[in-house]
């Protein structure tokens, strides 16, 4: 097996993203690698699309200072620093992969759901991170 060296822990600051930050914390202390959190946050227009003729910005905005303040106290709780934190807008697989190719990250840990059926056929967000990664991707399974 490979040491790795950064690894990005795609959280979604839920009570899902304690195991699995723990489970990237431990393989991390491990190998010696950094530990790098990133929280995507899907524009408002992503889910009610460009029909409904509303400004989303005002909300927009108070949605990414309240991540803020939870990413910063996530982050404190499970000793991430500062300069290895991300919050980013945008289709989460697409924003985790451009973050994992800008760190040169060896590993991607996520968490899964374990959804089957019709609600992997209709995708997630892990089944979307794994297909498309140049890494490693290690799926937390959460929410049981």
């Amino acid at each position: 097996m490979s040491q790795y060296k950064k690894i990005l822990v795609a959280i979604d600051l839920s009570e899902d993203s304690t195991p699995v930050v723990q489970r990237a914390r431990a393989i991390a202390d491990a190998n010696g690698a950094d530990l790098h959190l990133i929280h995507v946050i899907e524009p408002l227009s992503f889910a009610y699309g460009g029909d409904i003729p509303m400004d989303f910005s005002g909300i927009q905005e108070e949605i990414h200072q309240q991540a803020t303040q939870q990413m910063r106290r996530f982050a404190e709780k499970h000793n991430v620093d500062q300069q290895h934190q991300s919050i980013v807008l945008g289709k989460p697989e697409v924003e985790i992969h451009g973050r994992a190719k800008e760190l040169g990250t060896d590993l991607i840990v996520i968490g899964s759901h374990g959804r089957h059926g019709l609600a992997l056929l209709m995708g997630s967000t892990a089944n979307g991170v794994l297909h498309g990664a140049s890494c490693d991707v290690l799926a937390v399974r959460v929410g049981k």
